[in-house]
């Protein structure tokens, strides 16, 4: 690899980042930054790459899930309580299905920053800046508020730091216990729309009161009770990540210390850009967005510049192209992968490519466009002969009416009732999980397909 240095970025073109008005705030937050301890550790890192490495073998199942936006004023322990344990459930059911560790990732501690399709924005003839996340500047509709103000830097560092604490307290607690995961799922099974998920439930229930009855129990199985999770963000504003990036005393390499895992967008992946130049240098694992205007050559390069070593882990492409689209983009950039004889783990996202707006004016996405991305996604892997590695959800806890569909029936006339976003919807917790029981099924078919096959 090149010389690479943190601060090299600042010398490439620049894209979907704010403009400070006032350098003396910036330079003096960022001053502020760099003296913090980083909110992650080089050994964290390293593992969740090792088991990234898993996911693209087979022989693990990643799950990455959150947040669009983390929001300032929606901040509560309670919140990121229900999303943590949504997550839980889903892992849960994927192992079930996949029969292999699930590798839990949120989009969280971090995930304040947002890309925009527009700089500007127009209402009632008003034009003002695009509100592009509570690290960068504010939600409310006046000049001053849609400003860029770098002390909003510190706020978010503040609450990724107490979200971070709290999520490894419940990581290891005892809150994570597999039994009372599970519990929670079977009250999800009782409502009658829920009955073709029942099943699956009581065979998950078989296989704990069998290991129960065996012997092993939380206490003598400390795997039982506590779960590794990590945290992931977009890494798009660049001052911050810098000011967060660390030398790792035990191998020299460079730690972004903003999170686990930090991901390259859709509108943030020139080869040439700011963002790929900053990603390229840091020991973490790094996911980079696919859609449906990744050409074959661009993700060559990328590949070559985001992972030089051909490291197993280090790159996660993660593919967002929307129902009906990835049989005519994913077997192409599959085979550009083939063709350099690159190390990757390919995640489906499903949620980016299927934004539509209501008929009530809302940004929603059908809970059936969402499936059927990840089944058209799986079935391309399936005709390839290649490894589906994981999925990537914007989802909440929190019951909210965002998405259209699922088991609760939401319908566009609901969309008004509970919709909190600050920035594009979220599954629910009922179709967040809904959710995870399909993906599951899909994996169990795969993993019975490949067991005839090798049993000729």
């Amino acid at each position: 690899m090149t010389e690479w240095h943190k601060s090299n970025w600042r010398n490439k073109p620049r894209v979907q980042m704010p403009d400070y008005t006032d350098q003396a705030a910036l330079n003096a937050v960022e001053a502020q930054l760099s003296k913090y301890p980083p909110l992650v550790f080089a050994g964290e890192a390293r593992r969740l790459k090792e088991q990234l490495a898993e996911a693209g073998r087979g022989e693990a199942f990643m799950l990455q899930g959150g947040d669009c936006a983390e929001a300032f004023d929606q901040f509560s322990a309670n919140a990121i309580r229900d999303t943590f344990k949504v997550m839980l459930q889903m892992a849960m059911v994927l192992t079930f299905g996949a029969k292999v560790p699930v590798v839990k990732v949120g989009r969280m501690a971090g995930q304040f920053a947002k890309p925009r399709s527009a700089p500007t924005e127009v209402i009632d003839g008003v034009e003002l800046p695009s509100f592009r996340g509570d690290i960068i500047n504010d939600l409310d509709f006046t000049p001053e508020a849609r400003i860029p103000n770098p002390q909003k830097m510190l706020q978010a560092y503040t609450q990724a730091a107490a979200t971070l604490n709290l999520l490894r307290a419940f990581s290891t607690g005892g809150y994570a216990d597999v039994h009372q995961v599970h519990q929670w799922t079977l009250g999800f099974t009782e409502s009658d729309n829920a009955a073709k998920y029942r099943d699956m439930a009581n065979r998950i229930q078989d296989a704990l009161d069998f290991i129960k009855a065996a012997g092993v129990t939380g206490d003598q199985a400390h795997t039982l009770q506590t779960v590794e999770f990590y945290t992931s963000h977009e890494s798009l504003l660049l001052e911050y990540e810098e000011a967060l990036c660390r030398q790792d005393s035990t191998s020299g390499k460079w730690l972004a210390g903003s999170g686990h895992m930090i991901w390259i967008g859709d509108r943030t992946r020139q080869p040439d850009g700011a963002h790929v130049e900053f990603a390229r240098g840091v020991l973490n694992p790094v996911g980079l967005k696919c859609g449906p205007t990744t050409t074959a050559e661009d993700l060559k390069v990328l590949m070559n510049k985001l992972n030089p070593e051909n490291e197993a882990g280090k790159l996660t492409l993660i593919a967002r192209f929307g129902a009906g689209k990835v049989g005519e983009n994913l077997p192409r950039l599959i085979k550009a992968v083939q063709e350099e004889g690159a190390n990757v783990t390919w995640v489906c996202d499903p949620m980016h490519g299927n934004t539509i707006k209501s008929a009530t004016g809302y940004k929603t996405r059908p809970f059936d466009s969402v499936l059927r991305e990840v089944r058209e996604f799986f079935a391309v892997h399936e005709a390839e002969g290649t490894i589906p590695g994981g999925v990537h959800f914007e989802m909440t806890g929190l019951d909210v009416t965002e998405c259209t569909g699922g088991v609760r029936e939401v319908t566009e006339e609901d969309l008004s009732a509970r919709y909190h976003t600050a920035c594009d919807p979220r599954l629910n917790a009922s179709q967040s999980l809904e959710l995870a029981f399909l993906v599951a099924e899909e994996l169990t078919a795969r993993r019975q397909n490949a067991s005839l096959a090798a049993n000729g």
